[in-house]
């Protein structure tokens, strides 16, 4: 998953919104989201999956 998505960082949640309104290009992302954002992007219906933070280093 890592390898195949693009690390928006903390502007997750603006880049999600700009890809489900149709004004970014649709791609797999991953970055960094608030509890109240997560919550905001679900309310949009704008579908996100919460997965517990890891480095890089970490995976193999």
């Amino acid at each position: 998953m890592i390898n195949n998505s693009e690390d928006v960082g903390n502007s997750f949640a603006e880049e999600a919104r700009k890809i489900h309104y149709n004004q970014a290009p649709e791609r797999p992302i991953r970055g960094d989201a608030t509890d109240e954002e997560c919550e905001e992007l679900r309310d949009e219906g704008i579908p996100i999956l919460r997965l517990p933070a890891t480095s890089e280093e970490d995976l193999n």
